[in-house]
């Protein structure tokens, strides 16, 4: 366990997020993501963690497996088709996962994911959040256009909303 890591956590905790993604900001990117699913049958949820705290930083827990924890409690894996996406960005770290469903991981696999994490991290990095996470729904959306095109009429089992943790 790092204590450059505990510190970073204690010290730029869920303030951060809210200050990095106001309410006007996590409109643009609900509507992103209402735009997005126009174009597959998949479903994209994004959500951003200011930072760790209580058991998961002291368990020293990685951005990777914490987002498998949101999958899971968002039931981002319980889509009709096997399609539902997390973007998962964890502030204080500076770390972006995408995990998906099997049906399109299979289809994308880790390596496309991780071109679209990079992508997003690099607008990060200049300070870029808005422009990053929708670039990153947009790239995640032509994924799922190309595997999962829509069907008939397409129902939106997941909320479009960010969530803010």
């Amino acid at each position: 366990m790092s204590i450059k890591r505990i510190a970073r956590h204690l010290v730029q905790h869920h303030w951060r997020a809210k200050r990095i993604f106001p309410p006007k900001v996590l409109t643009r990117i609900e509507q992103a993501i209402k735009q997005g699913e126009t174009t597959h049958s998949g479903q994209v949820r994004f959500v951003v963690e200011g930072a760790l705290d209580g058991g998961p930083l002291f368990r020293n827990q990685p951005a990777r497996e914490r987002a498998l924890d949101v999958f899971s409690h968002l039931r981002i894996w319980d889509t009709a088709h096997n399609n539902g996406v997390l973007i998962y960005l964890l502030l204080a770290d500076r770390d972006v996962e995408i995990i998906a469903d099997r049906g399109i991981d299979a289809k994308v696999g880790a390596a496309g994911w991780e071109t679209i994490c990079r992508a997003m991290e690099a607008e990060f990095r200049s300070g870029q959040f808005e422009r990053g996470v929708i670039e990153g729904i947009a790239a995640v959306s032509r994924e799922l256009a190309k595997h999962f095109p829509p069907q008939g009429s397409h129902r939106n089992e997941l909320p479009d909303a960010p969530v803010t943790m």
